[in-house]
């Protein structure tokens, strides 16, 4: 099993707790050998057919023409091989053709498949919010007839919110739907950032877009969510005649640059189909469905970029010969030898183990709400905003380290290093910007229920966590809650994003002495373990100390400037 490989198991094991749910019987198929044998043949896969077109989509990209999105050359095979390996399946219900496997165990398939291709993997990670949002929202009539094929990846899914003048303020949103008299409605609209809206791979594409319908009232309750499809589909079922939906542009942007993000115009002719999910003004229930879904996948973009990063500038530095070791004298070594290059490796790797824990975790909660099991559901809405936000923080963290280890090489494009960074840096912007999930983490998720799921979590980790500057750190975490309790609005937003920092660090330093416990003494797996969690802990926790005081200092500070100040040359 390689070490990547062997991480995603250990993890699955020790965060998500996947053999606790191997025992239930909605699960009961995830048995060791099963999560062997995915694990492996997506490995075998991610490398054999994705990496190789990594390269060209960042190079070529993929490109807009008036009959829509044409991918880069090899990414159509590339992904219709996807949907022939069964790998589209893993985690969606087998009632509807998947697997269904345990979300912690797609998940690490999808993590696979964008440390290969980050881009690429974009077209998955946003099928299977939609088909999560079939599951819960959708008729049995819609489920029938869209998911076995959303399921399998053979049609793409996408999420449609953003407007040009609405932003992240969905509430602001202008498309409309009218109703068409026979069931289905009439779409008119705009949207913005549509990430995969348009490609060559798949024969179809269903957009879950959101809509105002006649009547409705102003703001989020107003907001009801359609199905549109790209062909509509006819009497058999299958893509019949285009739908009206039209790609206007596809953006041009600093990375990502295989990922088409596009802007859909919806009813240029007036004759945009769709079809209600659920009931009117729904739409945000339903939407935040998928969002949920989409932010802790976007999360493990993190630790996808973080992964592909550390591997790189591994390599680089075990080939790159220069200087003697300054203690050592003698000839010139490879750079590894240096302890400022190993400070930065041990940093890659450590962090990314921790983005990798924190989200597995997370999706073993999905798996345990799923089941319905206490606690979970809470315990999930708590841990989402630090997966999505720290998660994606590291995977830009981890990015940026790797150009450092590759020198001026780094920002030579032909290194592959800036690439990372170029990809990763939308991560914390999109699905709700990092700053949003702090917000509400210190609101809805901290202040709904007086900070009781929060000390839930701090009791389970008291149980557990024994090494000093852990304990330190919890506690410290834990009396900047209490303060946030208190505070007013202000002063908690201000502080919101060191105190979210704060406790993901706390989280994944007590996962990660888990598993450093777990390891075992021998073999090179334990000591890559037990020495990237002492680095972890001994060096990574005590700097998130230090973020107490900024996350208690209130607001005042942040408004002793002007607007116009601001400005001031």
């Amino acid at each position: 099993m390689a070490t990547a490989t062997a991480e995603q198991r250990f993890a699955l094991t020790h965060a998500a707790g996947v053999e606790a749910l191997a025992e239930t019987d909605r699960f009961a198929d995830a048995t060791p050998d099963m999560l062997d044998a995915i694990l492996d043949g997506a490995d075998q896969f991610a490398t054999g057919t994705w990496r190789p077109l990594d390269r060209i989509g960042d190079t070529i990209g993929a490109r807009w023409t008036p009959d829509g999105v044409v991918m880069p050359d090899g990414f159509r095979d590339a992904y219709q091989a996807y949907v022939a390996g069964g790998w589209g399946t893993i985690g969606s219900p087998a009632a509807f053709g998947g697997q269904g496997m345990p979300f912690a165990v797609a998940t690490a398939v999808l993590e696979t498949l964008g440390t290969a291709s980050l881009a690429f993997a974009l077209a998955p990670t946003l099928t299977a919010g939609a088909v999560e949002a079939l599951v819960h929202h959708g008729s049995a009539d819609q489920q029938a007839r869209f998911l076995p094929r959303l399921a399998t990846g053979e049609w793409t899914g996408t999420m449609n919110l953003t407007e040009p003048q609405a932003g992240s303020d969905v509430g602001a949103l202008t498309t409309r739907a009218e109703p068409h008299g026979d069931g289905t409605w009439r779409v008119t609209g705009t949207k913005i950032y549509i990430s995969f809206g348009d490609h060559d791979m798949a024969a179809n594409i269903v957009h879950l877009v959101l809509a105002r319908t006649p009547g409705a009232p102003p703001g989020t309750k107003g907001i009801s969510l359609f199905l549109v499809p790209k062909f509509r589909l006819d009497a058999a079922g299958e893509p019949g005649e285009a739908n009206d939906v039209r790609v206007v542009s596809i953006e041009h942007k600093m990375g990502l640059h295989a990922s088409p993000t596009c802007a859909l115009s919806f009813g240029d002719d007036g004759d945009c189909r769709g079809e209600l999910i659920g009931a009117e003004g729904g739409g945000m229930r339903a939407m935040f469905t998928m969002m949920n879904n989409a932010r802790l996948n976007v999360g493990l973009q993190g630790v996808q970029v973080a992964e592909a990063a550390t591997r790189r500038a591994v390599a680089y530095a075990r080939d790159r010969v220069q200087s003697p070791r300054a203690s050592a004298g003698g000839p010139p070594v490879p750079i590894i030898e240096h302890p400022d290059v190993r400070r930065m490796l041990l940093r890659m790797t450590a962090q990314t183990m921790a983005a990798r824990t924190l989200i597995y975790y997370a999706a073993g909660q999905v798996d345990r709400a799923t089941l319905g099991l206490p606690g979970a559901k809470a315990r999930l809405d708590l841990v989402t905003p630090l997966a999505k936000a720290h998660g994606t923080d590291i995977g830009c963290e981890v990015a940026s380290i790797g150009i450092q280890v590759h020198g001026g090489m780094g920002y030579i494009e032909e290194t592959g290093a800036a690439r990372h960074f170029r990809d990763a840096r939308i991560t914390p912007i999109y699905e709700g910007t990092n700053g949003i999930q702090a917000a509400d983490l210190v609101g809805r998720k901290l202040t709904g229920d007086g900070g009781a799921a929060l000390e839930a979590l701090f009791t389970d980790m008291v149980a557990e966590i024994r090494h000093a500057a852990l304990t330190d750190l919890l506690n410290d975490t834990r009396a900047v809650a209490r303060w946030m309790l208190e505070a007013d609005t202000d002063d908690r937003l201000a502080g919101s994003y060191p105190f979210l920092t704060m406790l993901a660090t706390t989280v994944c330093g007590w996962l990660l002495e888990r598993q450093g416990r777990a390891a075992g003494e021998t073999g090179d797996f334990a000591i890559r373990k037990r020495a990237t969690v002492a680095f972890y802990l001994d060096r990574l926790v005590p700097e998130a100390r230090g973020l107490g005081m900024a996350a208690m200092a209130g607001a005042d500070g942040l408004y002793m400037l002007s607007a116009e100040q601001f400005a001031v040359a």
